[in-house]
């Protein structure tokens, strides 16, 4: 099913549900958070989705464990304890007392369903992808007892199931949906083209947040975000640009575990020649694309920041090379790669803040080098199709603007996805690099560290698979009624309950 279907028609279907209160203007309890742009869909699988998870996430929809931003530790939710009891299984005691918001029990058979559904490929579910070629499934061992098996060693793998939402049994499990139900301290109580809407559920099974309702909107524009919450309209904004981060007693800087890159589709000439990838890299002025990020923005070698197992520190970055770039590009022609062919670059509006003017310079910028590139900005729901697998037939040769959200502590989180033939939004098709990559995926200690280092190593240097661009320095304001401050983990969760009122 395409998400823009589920975007038009389910979120649609839902505007009629309740009426449509004004936005919240300081009542107490009651908070309103304003987005960049619309969710592209309520399905709690899709929660990596950063339009999806900043509303879902720790809200509606909780998780086996969580991964604490500060350490990377891996903290108890819906699960108390685990320990592996074999080499491809984990067996994970459940937390005793709690309900879904219909009413139904959390028990084993509950997380069954729940990851029975996530990886029953019935719908696009985005969650999945982070598990790679890997397959995972459950089994009961008694009401509050899983044994969740993997087909490959996966040594990460409480860390693995903290993607993993868990949903009502009375959840479709044949379709997405938009009308979440979850264990979590909300539920959902409108949703419709205008707002969400999320209020505190009063049969939470634990301690009661401060905040009694939320009402998210969306803003294309950062500054008439800025001005929402100046104004009292808005309490929270998570992601403005770097020219409207003016006020240090509103607006806070965090590091934010994206990086921000192209990804280069290679089924098509003339992308299909590693020349032409590798001249695409050495023709961006990196220095001058610097300013619409900010200073502390780091320019990146590969798709994981400093801090996650795997990061190569000594991978240097593509440096601007215009002359090294046309080279490149004349001996593909002479090779009869056909360079002249139009090159459709697939930007997503409101995806990061000067999202749209980094994608307008980068295509004046290949122009420049001998390219031919044309812009398509499209929103959140229509950019998807071209995300993840199956891609849109017939797309011809494309770049597309993305962002990727590592705060797990892991490159298993990353490289699989992005590079393994199987993975969801892979265009690689390279069986030794899947050999490597699943060697990896299975080792332990300082080698793990070791085999993704050389994994991203081989990406950049030897097959140059993307144009990797900046780990992210992200901007949040927070208005003045709220304590609350971003965390690496901000780009996929907002959790309300850890929100307070000053």
């Amino acid at each position: 099913m395409r998400t823009t279907t589920i975007a038009g028609m389910a979120l649609a279907a839902l505007a009629g549900m309740v009426a449509q209160p004004a936005l919240a203007q300081g009542a107490a309890g009651e908070i309103t958070i304003v987005l960049p742009e619309q969710p592209s869909n309520l399905e709690p699988c899709g929660s990596i989705l950063t339009d999806v998870g900043q509303v879902l996430s720790q809200n509606i929809t909780e998780t086996l464990t969580v991964v604490d931003p500060a350490d990377g530790s891996v903290d108890p939710k819906l699960a108390t304890s685990w320990e592996q009891v074999e080499p491809l299984t984990w067996r994970f005691k459940l937390r005793e007392g709690v309900k879904f918001g219909d009413g139904e029990t959390f028990d084993a058979e509950a997380v069954k369903f729940s990851i029975d559904r996530m990886t029953s490929k019935a719908f696009t579910c985005n969650n999945l992808a982070k598990f790679g070629s890997d397959t995972i499934t459950v089994e009961v061992v008694d009401p509050t007892t899983v044994d969740v098996k993997s087909t490959q060693p996966q040594p990460i793998l409480p860390t693995l199931i903290s993607v993993a939402m868990i949903v009502s049994p009375k959840t479709s499990a044949a379709q997405a949906t938009n009308a979440p139900v979850g264990t979590g301290p909300y539920a959902l109580k409108e949703a419709s083209p205008e707002r969400i809407v999320l209020e505190r559920s009063d049969s939470y099974w634990g301690e009661a947040p401060a905040v009694t309702k939320a009402t998210y909107v969306w803003r294309g524009e950062s500054s008439l975000r800025i001005a929402m919450i100046q104004t009292g309209e808005a309490d929270l904004t998570p992601t403005i640009a770097l020219q409207d981060a003016t006020d240090p007693a509103r607006d806070v800087s965090y590091l934010n575990s994206e990086t921000t890159a192209v990804r280069i589709d290679m089924d098509y000439p003339p992308l299909d020649d590693v020349r032409v990838r590798k001249a695409l890299n050495m023709a961006i002025d990196w220095d001058g694309m610097a300013g619409l990020f900010g200073d502390e923005a780091l320019r990146a070698s590969q798709m994981v920041p400093p801090g996650i197992n795997g990061h190569d520190k000594d991978l240097k970055p593509w440096a601007f090379d215009p002359d090294g770039a046309a080279k490149l590009l004349e001996e593909a022609r002479a090779a009869g790669v056909p360079v002249d062919t139009e090159i459709n670059l697939v930007g997503r509006n409101g995806i990061y803040p000067n999202g749209t003017e980094a994608m307008e310079a980068m295509m004046a910028m290949w122009n420049d080098a001998g390219f031919n590139v044309k812009l398509t900005m499209l929103d959140v729901a229509d950019w998807t199709r071209y995300l993840q697998k199956p891609f849109p037939a017939e797309r011809g040769p494309t770049l597309l603007q993305i962002q990727h959200d590592n705060n797990k502590g892991d490159a298993a989180f990353t490289v699989p996805l992005l590079y393994r033939s199987s993975g969801s939004y892979s265009t690689l098709d390279n069986p030794a690099m899947d050999a490597e990559i699943d060697t990896a995926l299975a080792a332990t200690g300082d080698e793990r560290g070791q085999k993704f280092r050389a994994v991203f190593g081989k990406v950049h240097d030897e097959i140059a698979a993307d144009v990797p661009m900046f780990h992210m320095i992200g901007f949040t304001a927070v208005g003045p009624r709220i304590d609350w401050r971003p965390s690496l983990a901000t780009n996929s969760e907002i959790p309300l309950a850890q929100i307070r009122f000053k």
